[in-house]
Formats: C-alpha cells, structure tokens, sequence
C-alpha cells in the first residue's frame, strides 16, 4: 500500500507521486534480477538526477530543489521500499555531497555541487578504514601536505560506491596532531592516478551496491580538493554522519513497509482451515505490532529531521531514529518471512531478500552498540 504522507507543500506531494512513478517503471521491476546477478544500477542514479531527486536537500541555486529534509528522508524512503540499493545508494551520495555544500567555499559549490546534485557525479564517502571502523578517529590515511597540494596514501575499507564512485570524499590525516584534530576532508577525482580498488565485498545483501576498499598510492591532489580548513576533517565526517543516519533511518523504514506490505498481502491471499491466515489471530496480531512498529519507527526519523530543519541540536535524536529503526526493520523482515513460512525462504517473494538488506542497516553508519554510546553520552550530560 501507499503510506499515507504528512508533507508541508504541495511541491512535496508532487515529488513523491513523482518518486512513486518512477519506482514503479525504473526501480522495482529490475530489483529482483539485477541483486541476482550483482549488476550495479548506474543509470537509475542518472534518471534520479535528472529529475531532481538526488540534490533534493541541497540550494536551487546550485541545481538542487531546495526542501527540508524531512521531505528529502520520505523521497529516500519510498526509494528504499522499492530497493534499498537506490536508496541507500542515494543517502550515500547526498552525505557525500554535503562536505562540499555545507563546508566548501563559493567556487567550490558553483563548481562542483550543480553536477554533483544533477546526476552526472556519483559520489562516496571515505572515513572507515580496515582497522578503524567505530574508532574513527584512529584513521591513518595520510595526504601530505606539499607545496603544489596533497600526496595520498592509506586504504579505506568497506566503501559503498567503491569502484564506481565519480568522486570520493575523503577522511585523511594532512598534520602531525593524533587524534581527530590532524584530519582533514578532501575530494578525489574517480580517474585520479594512484587510485585503485579492491574487489566487491561478497555480501549477504546489496549485491547490487557495490562495496570496496579504495586504495591511494601517491594520489596527487592540487590544494583545490581541500574542503573547509585543514584540521576541520573530522568535525565535516561527524555533521556529515548525522545527516546521514537519518538517511539509514529512512531506508529502514523502507524496507520494513515494503516487507510489512508483502506480507499484509500474502496474509489476505492465502488460506487454511477454510480461512485467511489475517484472520488468525495470531497473524494478525503479528502484522499489527509490525504496522505500529514502522510508524513509531517513521515518527522518531521525521521529529529528528524537523528538528534539523528548524536549526535545532539533533544529534542524539538522529542516533534514536537510526537504532530504533533499524532495529525494527530486522524484526518486521523476520516475521515478515515468517508470515510467508516455506514462501519467505525462497527468492520467488521479496521477503527473504528483505531480511538479507536489513541486516546491513544496524551496522553502516555507525552500529547500532555505537548510536547507543551517542544517546547514552547525552543522558551523562544531562
């Protein structure tokens, strides 16, 4: 079914008929073969870009549409429902254009964002590396500073879009301080020389989002990839993670609906002992936690982006939003498949697949162990 959206313009309706359209001709109906044979989806991205929806949050002045995020996270959701790929992959591509809008100077943003929003410009995020995950902080890529701009070297680990990403926003160390004071955010080029990739990470879900370390072997850099201030890296990578576990929030909401809605429909359909299983009461009740589940999960990710909207601190309300949600999208894709019995097991209904793609949500953008050490280190405060 259709949820039912609270949206502030009109302009806001229209955007998600418009998102709903195009998931039902260019999204869902190559969800299921292209996941099979692991086939990255690049040009969705371009049909996305072009209509407006990867640049959503993001100035018109520099090509986006101008709307407040809690419009910008429901467009993500719809995305996700139809394929976590494309929404996940959007999420990603929006935290990675955010350094450049939020942080860049004027020439910066001229330059860059119009492509970047518009869809000619695939984007990742580079912060984890292979033994710097939570700890971010303990990163140890280095980009040298030098008289003609930055020399790269270190791998980074576990990046969506690796491989395929036009450019890569980066979490390097550029001074001698430990910590998070020596690091700094720069943009490379997807063709930059000294770039390289490891394989496709072979995943229990996503197949078709790539994941890969991204290597830099001497990467060159003029001084112009350098977004905000030197030192000012890891502050950019924390504003920019905020942002983005709302953007997980919403894809789990996503796909705990779509799970919710295939197993709703099922539940009508099938019948035994001369009844339909919805009439059971033990199915029901199971459907009828997952429906309140996945509203309260959509309420918690919606008050944390309004309170973003209006300028207000939403940290901790962002680390709420991605545990709560994504925890509900592994128990309502679980019973999900239970709902279904032997059907949810096998590849012939979306269920099984759904429950694969949760499992990643309580890990990407900082676990779920790490959103609860943020909520619990505001309560400490007080």
């Amino acid at each position: 079914m259709s949820v039912e959206r609270v949206l502030p313009t009109p302009e806001a309706h229209d955007l998600i008929d418009l998102t709903r359209d195009l998931i039902a001709k260019e999204v869902a109906p190559r969800a299921a073969g292209d996941e099979v044979a692991s086939r990255f989806p690049r040009e969705v991205f371009a049909t996305l870009g072009a209509a407006g929806l990867l640049g959503l949050p993001y100035p018109e002045e520099y090509g986006g549409a101008g709307q407040p995020q809690e419009v910008y996270l429901q467009v993500v959701e719809e995305l996700a429902a139809g394929w976590l790929t494309v929404g996940l992959g959007t999420s990603v591509h929006t935290l990675s254009c955010f350094p450049v809008a939020a942080f860049g100077t004027e020439e910066q943003r001229a330059e860059l964002l119009p492509a970047m929003v518009g869809g000619d410009l695939l984007g990742a995020y580079c912060l984890s590396e292979p033994q710097s995950g939570s700890d971010a902080a303990a990163l140890t890529t280095r980009a040298v500073p030098g008289p003609d701009g930055y020399t790269v070297d270190g791998v980074k680990a576990w990046i969506t879009h690796g491989g395929v990403a036009d450019f890569y926003m980066l979490m390097a160390r550029t001074g001698d301080a430990s910590g998070a004071r020596g690091i700094s955010c720069l943009r490379v080029p997807g063709e930059a020389d000294g770039l390289s990739f490891g394989a496709p990470e072979h995943k229990m879900g996503m197949r078709s989002s790539p994941t890969a370390q991204v290597r830099f072997d001497g990467v060159r850099l003029p001084p112009s990839a350098l977004v905000g201030a030197e030192g000012e890296g890891f502050r950019i990578a924390m504003a920019a993670l905020d942002g983005g576990r709302l953007g997980i929030a919403a894809c789990a909401v996503g796909v705990a609906q779509a799970a919710l809605d295939a197993a709703t429909d099922y539940a009508r359909e099938r019948r035994q002992f001369g009844s339909r299983i919805v009439d059971f009461q033990g199915i029901g009740f199971m459907l009828a936690d997952m429906a309140t589940h996945i509203t309260a999960a959509r309420a918690l990710y919606l008050e944390a982006a309004r309170l973003r909207d209006h300028g207000r601190p939403y940290s901790t309300q962002a680390a709420m939003a991605k545990l709560f949600a994504t925890d509900v999208c592994m128990k309502v894709t679980t019973d999900a498949v239970q709902v279904l019995g032997g059907y949810g097991y096998v590849e012939d209904f979306p269920v099984e697949r759904y429950m694969r793609e949760a499992k990643v949500l309580q890990i990407v953008e900082g676990t779920n162990q790490i959103q609860r050490l943020v909520i619990s280190r505001a309560l400490a405060k007080g």
